[in-house]
């Protein structure tokens, strides 16, 4: 939770200053996004551990963007409105928002309402093997590759190896590694059993995102690349 990236999205420059300030003032980083569609775009790029969003924007109101992100994300999300109806709140919540806050705030209660969300989902993460990068999701409990917002079938090897890699970015493993960490050290197969699956999972995986990829460390092995 230390120094976690908070993206601000509203259309009001002076309320993002406000929460930005305050923000950081606790030990936050942030990212500021005054529309909707600029969200969506941060989200893919920074990867922010948390996101306060406005409801009444322009264009992309707080609604659609919230129902976007759940499609492909589960980053926690605080709703910010100056709205404060009861169905408002239900909406949110049943569009997969994790808190919700009325204007106007005081940003004390902004910068507990974060912690709190935080830890909370930090504690459910932790009971899930599950990561996710930009158009891709690996679910190692329900043995699920989501790629691009559709599931893959996938053999489940194939999906230890990808959760394994992914699991540790920018890591470069051995093949006889591998085969250790993945197949167990009872396997006394060929190390280019590894190289067969590899090849698989790059047909499910190649040019879906910009942002990540399985690389070939050429002498070495492979690694799951971020940028």
């Amino acid at each position: 939770m230390d120094n976690a990236k908070i993206l601000i999205v509203d259309d009001d420059r002076n309320i993002c200053e406000l929460l930005r300030l305050y923000l950081e003032k606790d030990g936050f980083s942030t990212i500021v996004a005054n529309n909707g569609a600029q969200a969506i775009e941060f989200v893919k790029k920074y990867s922010p551990d948390l996101i306060l969003l406005d409801i009444m924007m322009p264009e992309l109101d707080g609604w659609q963007v919230c129902r976007m992100l759940r499609k492909e994300y589960d980053t926690p999300i605080i709703m910010l409105t100056a709205k404060g109806e009861v169905f408002d709140k239900i909406l949110g919540l049943e569009l997969g928002a994790d808190d919700y806050i009325s204007k106007p705030f005081d940003t004390k209660e902004v910068i507990a309402r974060i912690k709190a969300v935080l830890r909370r989902t930090a504690t459910s993460n932790d009971d899930r093997k599950e990561v996710r990068f930009d158009k891709l999701v690996i679910n190692l409990t329900n043995y699920e590759l989501i790629v691009d917002g559709k599931q893959i079938d996938t053999p489940p090897k194939e999906l230890e190896l990808i959760y394994h890699l992914a699991n540790n970015p920018n890591r470069v493993y051995t093949r006889d590694q591998l085969l250790d960490e993945v197949w167990g050290f009872d396997y006394y197969g060929d190390s280019r059993t590894v190289d067969v699956h590899v090849k698989r999972l790059r047909e499910k995986l190649e040019n879906v995102s910009s942002n990540w990829a399985l690389r070939t460390v050429w002498g070495v092995g492979y690694k799951f690349e971020v940028k």
